[in-house]
């Protein structure tokens, strides 16, 4: 097909496609199909009932929601009408949603249910510019319409006409969406996409993929965030049929629908590596000789390049089981919003699980780099895509010019200017190096960065990834700006610490009293001392401290894409850490 100049350019191709592609929503355990053809009636239906509301070029419609066939069936509704939308996180408490309506200025927003009418129903008061709140799953109430009866019943034939009509009025550079990131920082910006930063990305991006007709793509990761939506927009480019699922169901979900490819964050593949390794501790006798044997054979065909003696006989016993788990066929799996650690990467690599790890950010449509089927490095997030442009600064920062960077932030240029320049580069604030073939290796966030009072500068994250790779730790977040020493808040690993426990006899149901035993803490120092073992002095861990209570979305201390929001956990914490730098004692002899 001809390049698209936009989003409705995709979407008329993907609902004229030979292949016959559908959205299906398996949620639940089910499943219902929603033919092509089907889909397009209703996108036309919606857009046509919006437009009877007064929703026209320019408008903001806001979306709360789910994962599910309707996401994409108001988007592209929206889309029609020359209107943009603005997808907000269902995980977002009312007091946060506040904020994003007001400051997008939306119409109208659609929402899943009746728990996220309620918070609409708290908040609708303040938001002065919305005129029309439409639910999905619910009845209507005063003041709010159902998405049924907003969309006017049209046939295939009507559905097309209008639906073209609609793509002659919709430009290349007209806005898609605002999407407010969710960010470590507590300063949510709206950025604007437009048809031309998600088209270019979307089909650049799918050019250096194997895309065979008839694939069938699983989508759980938030739509509301950018890397979900954007890989849609290429499975929609490619015409493939996508299901949907909420990221708590994927694994029934993976078994059920068999995809051919889907996209995660690091933490469900290192979730799944866990359990690995969590069986293997388990294990008794010939089993567990059997697993060790076959996770060394993985990943030293990884280190050597090719697969040694015994990798076709665990093949058969174990890595069979692995891909199982992830449906059986899957072609190649994307990872993205942050950094996947090296040791899991290699695992699935190990068992043939192409798993490709990108990198890029909301305001570059997102991808600017991901590594290639069949010559992947691993550590790093491969090369750019076709037509992005790629430097390092002289501070190490990576910057990227091209048709992906956004058009700049809602209603504020000087942070637009603070990171966009005059000649289209844009600083990604993270910090990275190309190596001879142009692969990037991301090392930090610029802004994460440690400088301790000494003047020597510590990256965090890799060593953190390094905390999180023992099965004990569930997350590790370090500390230590302008202070004399490094020191960590570490997350146990519930299943970790219990199946220890339970090795020694001892009670196991309680990780809060068994946090605060002398050889609970001593096993933990030497998960760090291990860790320190390979850092400079200036790196090591000096103290640590054991919370009980897991990171979590819903408590503030994640973003929905599962990254660590460290400021948010360095306040919460602050007395902790506080008192880590107050006391005299520390483990550096435990070894």
């Amino acid at each position: 097909m001809n390049e698209p100049r936009t989003l409705l350019d995709v979407f008329a191709a993907w609902h004229a496609a030979s292949q016959a592609p559908a959205l299906v929503d398996v949620r639940g355990g089910g499943e219902r199909r929603l033919p092509a053809p089907e889909v397009a009636s209703r996108v036309a239906g919606l857009a046509r009932g919006l437009a009877a509301l007064g929703i026209g070029k320019g408008d903001r419609v806001a979306l709360l929601c789910g994962d599910r066939p309707e996401w994409h069936i108001v988007d592209f509704a929206v889309l029609h009408l020359g209107a943009l939308d603005v997808p907000i996180y269902p995980t977002l408490l009312a007091s946060q949603v506040g904020p994003i309506l007001a400051d997008s200025g939306a119409r109208a927003i659609v929402v899943e249910n009746t728990e996220q009418l309620a918070k609409i129903a708290e908040i609708r008061g303040s938001c002065l510019d919305l005129r029309e709140v439409i639910v999905i799953d619910g009845d209507a109430a005063e003041g709010v319409r159902t998405l049924d009866s907003c969309a006017e019943p049209m046939d295939e034939a009507g559905a097309i006409a209008f639906l073209d009509a609609c793509r002659a009025a919709v430009q290349a550079e007209d806005l898609a969406t605002l999407l407010y990131t969710s960010g470590t920082t507590a300063d949510p910006k709206g950025v604007m996409l437009t048809h031309d930063n998600f088209v270019f990305d979307a089909v650049s991006a799918a050019s250096v993929m194997p895309w065979p007709e008839g694939d069938i793509a699983l989508t759980f990761l938030p739509l509301s965030h950018v890397l979900e939506r954007l890989i849609d927009y290429a499975y929609f480019f490619k015409g493939l049929t996508i299901a949907y699922c909420g990221i708590l169901e994927a694994g029934e979900a993976m078994r059920r629908v068999r995809p051919h490819l889907f996209t995660a964050v690091p933490r469900f593949y290192e979730k799944v590596y866990d359990r690995i390794f969590h069986e293997i501790s388990n294990a008794r006798g010939v089993k567990r000789s059997i697993l060790r044997r076959a996770v060394h054979t993985a990943l030293s065909s990884v280190k050597r390049g090719r697969r040694g003696p015994g990798w076709h006989l665990f093949n058969l016993v174990v890595y069979s089981r692995v891909r199982a788990a992830l449906g059986g066929r899957i072609r190649f799996t994307i990872s993205g919003g942050a950094p996947l650690p090296v040791f899991v990467a290699s695992f699935f690599h190990g068992v043939d699980v192409n798993v490709l790890e990108g990198y890029g950010l909301t305001e570059t449509s997102p991808v600017i780099c991901v590594n290639r089927y069949g010559r992947a490095k691993l550590g790093t997030v491969g090369p750019a895509i076709p037509g992005v442009e790629l430097r390092i600064a002289p501070d190490g920062e990576v910057l990227t010019r091209g048709r992906h960077v956004m058009r700049g932030y809602w209603h504020k240029p000087e942070r637009t200017a603070a990171v966009l320049d005059a000649d289209g580069w844009f600083a990604t604030g993270d910090i990275g190096e190309l190596d001879a073939d142009g692969f990037l290796r991301i090392t930090d966030r610029k802004k994460d960065i440690l400088v301790t009072a000494g003047g020597k500068n510590v990256a965090p994250q890799s060593i953190e990834d390094r905390l999180r790779a023992s099965p004990l730790v569930e997350n590790a977040v370090l500390f230590g700006d302008r202070k004399p020493y490094i020191v960590a808040l570490i997350v146990p690993s519930v299943e970790g610490l219990e199946s220890w426990a339970r090795e020694r006899g001892l009670p196991a149901s309680d990780v809060r009293t068994l946090i605060g035993r002398d050889d609970v803490v001593e096993v933990y120092g030497r998960v760090v001392a291990e860790v320190n073992h390979d850092l400079a002095r200036f790196e090591t861990v000096k103290k640590f401290r054991l919370v009980p209570e897991p990171f979590t979305i819903s408590g503030g201390e994640l973003t929905p894409t599962l990254k660590v929001k460290r400021r948010v956990v360095e306040t919460r914490y602050s007395a902790i850490l506080a008192s880590l730098y107050a006391e005299e004692a520390s483990f550096e002899s435990w070894g």
